[in-house]
């Protein structure tokens, strides 16, 4: 039920696969990036990266398709929360759209740059053709309830090949 919820909520947002016969989706929602990615170079995993701004885990990305995002909310998932992440992708969708306008760069825009952290966003410099707030706090909601992620932009694949695990006790 909680899936099909978001898929009522974001079918104008995002196209979205393997509806069934009465357009229902089963336990899971898949967001099809695809055309958003050849338009704007936008991929799903920034999408994903993106979302951690808004405090959210990323999806599964890239199964069982590539370039998707699969969206699996459990059925004990309160309302709130699912409306929460239906803002965020909404929000997620404008700044696309901002890069699809020409109102962003492509490649140098604030979901290509995702996720901030809080040293990021705290830091003397800030080189970015966005504003600290607009990064960091999306969502006038996360101001008083706030996560920041640890560690920003990371080379995927080179992270899966060589995983570096580290204890510091300073």
């Amino acid at each position: 039920m909680n899936a099909n919820y978001l898929k009522e909520r974001l079918q104008d947002y995002f196209p979205i696969l393997y509806t069934g016969n009465h357009g229902h989706v089963a336990h899971e929602m898949i967001l099809d990036i695809n055309g958003i990615n050849k338009a704007t170079g936008v991929a799903a995993i920034d999408i994903a990266k993106r979302l951690m701004d808004f405090g959210f885990h990323a999806p599964t990305v890239a199964f069982p398709v590539h370039e998707t995002l699969m969206v699996e909310p459990t059925e004990s998932e309160p309302i709130a929360e699912l409306d929460r992440f239906v803002e965020a992708m909404i929000q997620i969708r404008k700044e696309i759209k901002d890069i699809e306008d020409g109102k962003a760069e492509k490649g140098n825009n604030i979901i290509s740059h995702a996720p901030y952290t809080a040293e990021m966003l705290m830091a003397n410099e800030w080189n970015f053709p966005f504003t600290r707030e607009e990064a960091g706090f999306p969502m006038k909601s996360d101001v008083q309830d706030k996560y920041f992620p640890h560690v920003t932009r990371i080379d995927d694949a080179y992270g899966d090949r060589n995983l570096v695990c580290k204890f510091s006790a300073e």
